[in-house]
């Protein structure tokens, strides 16, 4: 199994970063363009524990996934692949408040691919993939949170 981790700070309320994570739809906003994210179905925008969730997005081709919601409580959720492209796939999504206008937010996936003998050459691309995607998202936050202050 691997261990990816990203962390950040934007210059914005914990209960407007949560708030903006929570909406499914942040999805749009947060994910690389060239991943084609499609929301394919979901019980409710707003996530809550046990909630599910089918997506489309190119991972080097194009991949449906399927998640659950597995934990939420203030400030923390967990996101768990159902079915799709790994073997084990857990998210969880952190957020603590820094001060009044600042909030860390910290990013912890597990996973682990289905590619047998050459999953150590995936799994490294992969993990410089991750690194993408979150600078990525890490910019299109903070520039979604400041316009809409």
């Amino acid at each position: 199994m691997k261990h990816f981790k990203h962390t950040f700070v934007v210059h914005a309320d914990i209960d407007k970063v949560w708030k903006f994570y929570t909406n499914i739809n942040h999805l749009k906003v947060i994910t690389p363009k060239k991943m084609k994210l499609g929301i394919l179905k979901t019980e409710n925008d707003i996530l809550e524990e046990g909630a599910i969730i089918w997506l489309q997005a190119k991972l080097i081709i194009y991949s449906k996934w399927h998640s659950k919601i597995t934990y939420l409580k203030p400030y923390e959720y967990v996101d768990e692949m159902i079915s799709g492209r790994f073997k084990m796939w857990k998210h969880i999504h952190k957020f603590n408040k820094i001060n009044d206008g600042s909030t860390e937010i910290i990013d912890q996936i597990d996973f682990q691919l289905h590619c047998g003998f050459i999953r150590k050459f995936f799994e490294g691309y992969f993990m410089r993939f991750l690194a993408d995607i979150f600078e990525y998202r890490k910019q299109a936050t903070m520039e979604a949170l400041h316009e809409h202050s």
